[in-house]
């Protein structure tokens, strides 16, 4: 399996003057996810916990919703300059009788680690319809638990502490009870990450529960926890209008600006708890 640091020499200058030194870097390569033996799309991401990450894109793309969709799932022959398995190609089967992907979720064989929707043929492409509406979701959560959150999440980004470099995702109870956090390049990897897990753990659909993830809320963020069925999203710095938008549309609370003992909430009020 691919490394999830690299070291890499360095010159650090400072007021002290210079001096050379060995960083950790933040491991980048690139993913492809087959499905039926046919390429569906290339991210870059953090190696590590690539079975969750294609589970949880694939149900985040509406291609699957439970995992005995998935028949089996294994990484292609593929070696590097040093002779060994990349682990850079994962080849998913659908069960009989799932439908393929539609075109529309191709991805014209290429995403960003920081942007999972640039490349789709079209805006109305994102706009997937979920069969875990969060609408009818009627779970509270208190502000005191809320602002734990951001805490919680970064105690346990143990890659992040020694680069500086990746985005969190993180599922808690709506009690603030961490479940699992995943780390990533890219935000929406991270949070295909725990959707996949949750999905090989038998917790789809998430009702009741908060995501939280480190950065911003994108449209795409917004779209993948509807698709997972959770309720709650909240994040450290600020939503996209989009992301206000269908937000709203899904019947979702989307939290920004969580930091400290502050908060701002853009949709689904009625969740939050002073």
């Amino acid at each position: 399996m691919g490394r999830v640091t690299v070291r890499r020499p360095v010159i650090s200058f400072s007021p002290r003057g210079e001096r050379r030194k060995i960083d950790a870097l933040a491991a980048e390569e690139p993913l492809e996810v087959r499905v039926n033996g046919r390429a569906l799309a290339v991210t870059m991401r953090t190696p590590g916990q690539d079975v969750e990450l294609a589970h949880g894109f694939l149900l985040s793309e509406g291609v699957i919703t439970n995992l005995e969709d998935i028949s089996t799932a294994r990484f292609c022959e593929g070696t590097g300059p040093d002779g060994e398995n990349t682990y850079n190609v994962l080849d998913l089967a659908l069960a009989p009788g799932v439908p393929p992907p539609d075109v529309g979720v191709e991805r014209n064989f290429y995403t960003t680690s920081s942007c999972g929707v640039c490349g789709k043929a079209a805006l109305d492409a994102v706009r997937l319809k979920t069969s875990f509406s969060p609408a009818g979701d009627t779970t509270k959560v208190r502000v005191d638990v809320l602002t734990t959150l951001p805490d919680a999440l970064r105690t346990q980004q143990k890659v992040f502490a020694s680069t500086g470099g990746l985005h969190a995702a993180g599922l808690f109870t709506a009690d603030g009870e961490p479940l699992v956090v995943r780390e990533d390049v890219g935000r929406h990897n991270a949070v295909d990450k725990v959707l996949g897990w949750a999905l090989m753990n038998d917790r789809i659909p998430l009702r009741g529960h908060v995501l939280m993830v480190s950065g911003r809320a994108s449209f795409e963020l917004v779209q993948k926890a509807a698709m997972a069925g959770i309720p709650v999203l909240s994040a450290v710095s600020a939503p996209s209008s989009l992301a206000a938008e269908l937000a709203e549309e899904q019947g979702m609370t989307l939290i920004g600006f969580l930091r400290g003992d502050s908060l701002n909430v853009y949709s689904g009020a009625e969740r939050v708890q002073s």
